[in-house]
């Protein structure tokens, strides 16, 4: 990949007047107060900071806001702390708890599944595994990530016998009973996890636990892909929703073969974060890959869609989901395998000024970004529709894209920037809204030359691993601030950084860790 990136020239947006604060009544006396103020409070004792789920939070944005260590002025000073084999290969990205009061002591703790199956507890401090365990010896294998329960007392695996399953994350302990472990699907021989279990709290108060099925790659077996919405503020027997994908009118889980199966098949939910929570809203977002549509002439079928329901997994009623998008494509998409659901839904922050405050982009294996008004996802008013798009967008490098993008909230200019990472290389994305309010998404800059895998960004700095191994560049520019050719070849395998640490694994079943070394310069603005 080349050092250099491609420089591109955006249109330049509508200059904001500042308003002028007012000095009367109560504006006046807030503007008195704040003159004679004592200086702000000391900030709270820092704790350190959690990777609780895929990509941070709920939302999958790949930004950790509270890494404060890492920055551009120190980046290039990473060394490699250790690297140690796993028992297995785990494909895809660590979630990360601190200060947890195990049996060996209080550590800071990393959890991967491997494709077997095996959730492993490792010590952030050297890569030991701390506990490991696997729920059952079964065919198959599992691309799923764990996730983190909200209170810090649980880590949530998918197993190879098609459960979710709960356990301590002080030692290990399966918590079983009260309906748990809980079925995600009723036939893992032919339905496989392999989006990564998403954790959120919902306007309600509520929890919940988010499990996503598709087939497994090349097969043409009995499975329709589906979402299972695990409600864990109530972790009784039945507390959960099912939507599916194909034959949505049918809830809950199709046995295999069974005379309540579904006929429709590979409609499967299989993006590295497969269910996305918009606190915006308040709905959960995914995308389909191929399969039927139907839902224009009443069916209930959706391939190739996006979908939203409320968080507790219910749509509309009827089969129905809340909204829904599906491009006008979607029959050449199934025909030619080119899943629109290859990448999750990518929610932007509320844009000032636009008709549009709540975007969402979905790119897809056709090479092409889908803008869209996630309020009315086909602008028709529900689902049902095709079209309706806001703006499609070509991906600047080229190519399909089956990674997880990237959302930064620039602090110098409050501005959006989305980065996509695939096979041909990497591009940053900047929002844009003209003065009529329309917004677009246009390119800033781009490297060719060599790809990589999901990035994530910290205090200013984006990371992200490929066949150039772990790297850290500028997000405004793409300039290289950092590369280390360590990390063997990578598939879903991802960077998480917390605490001034990178912590990645790679297709060798090596757990990679990065740090500072002891003397190193301030980070720099982030």
């Amino acid at each position: 990949m080349a050092d250099a990136a491609t420089r591109l020239s955006p249109p330049r947006p509508p200059r904001a007047r500042p308003r002028r604060p007012s000095r009367s009544g109560a504006g006046l006396l807030a503007a008195l107060v704040a003159a004679f103020a004592l200086p702000a409070a000391v900030p709270r004792a820092a704790r350190a900071a959690d990777w609780l789920q895929f990509n941070y939070d709920s939302r999958h944005s790949g930004a950790n806001p509270e890494e404060t260590v890492l920055g551009p002025g120190n980046v290039g000073g990473l060394r490699v702390l250790y690297h140690v084999a796993l028992p297995g290969v785990a494909d895809g990205a660590p979630v990360f708890l601190s200060g947890v009061a195990t049996p060996l002591g209080t550590k800071d703790l990393l959890f991967l599944t491997t494709r077997r199956g095996i959730l492993l507890a490792l010590d952030a401090a050297s890569g030991a595994v701390v506990w490991s365990r696997r729920p059952a010896r079964r065919p198959g294998f599992t691309t799923a990530m764990p996730a983190i329960d909200p209170g810090r007392r649980f880590v949530y695996a998918y197993g190879l016998d098609g459960s979710v399953h709960r356990y301590r994350v002080e030692d290990g302990a399966e918590v079983a009973g009260r309906g748990w472990p809980q079925p995600a699907t009723l036939k893992p021989a032919s339905e496989q996890g392999s989006a990564d279990l998403t954790v959120a709290v919902a306007a309600s108060g509520r929890a919940y636990l988010y499990a996503a099925s598709t087939g497994y790659p090349g097969a043409a077996g009995d499975s329709q892909g589906h979402v299972t919405a695990i409600d864990l503020s109530r972790g009784a027997s039945g507390a959960q929703r099912v939507f599916n994908a194909v034959c949505s009118d049918q809830a809950g889980h199709f046995p295999a073969g069974g005379a309540a199966d579904c006929s429709r098949t590979q409609a499967g939910i299989w993006a590295r974060a497969g269910v996305v929570y918009d606190p915006e809203l308040d709905r959960i977002f995914f995308t389909t890959g191929v399969g039927v549509f139907d839902a224009d002439h009443g069916g209930r079928d959706w391939g190739d869609t996006v979908l939203a329901l409320h968080p507790d997994g219910s749509g509309a009623g009827g089969g129905l989901p809340v909204d829904a998008y599906t491009p006008n494509d979607f029959q050449q998409l199934q025909d030619a395998g080119a899943d629109l659901g290859s990448s999750h839904p990518v929610l932007l922050p509320p844009a000032a000024g636009s008709k549009y405050p709540h975007l969402v982009v979905q790119a897809g294996r056709e090479g092409e970004l889908h803008l869209l008004d996630r309020d009315d996802l086909s602008r028709q008013g529900g689902p049902g529709h095709i079209a309706g798009e806001v703006e499609p967008v070509a991906v600047p490098q080229g190519g399909p894209v089956e990674t997880a993008p990237a959302v930064w909230v620039n602090p110098h200019d409050g501005t959006t920037w989305i980065f996509f990472v695939n096979d041909n290389g990497i591009s940053a994305m900047q929002l844009f809204v003209d003065a009529a309010g329309n917004p677009t998404i246009f390119p800033q800059w781009t490297k060719s030359g060599g790809g990589g895998s999901s990035p994530v960004l910290a205090h200013g700095v984006l990371f992200y691993a490929g066949t150039a191994g772990l790297q850290a560049l500028d997000p405004a520019s793409g300039a290289v601030l950092y590369a280390h050719p360590g990390p063997g070849p990578i598939h879903w395998e991802s960077p998480i950084v917390v605490n001034g640490r990178v912590y990645l694994a790679d297709e060798s079943g090596t757990l990679w860790a990065f740090g500072l070394r002891r003397r190193h310069a301030p980070p720099g603005p982030g």
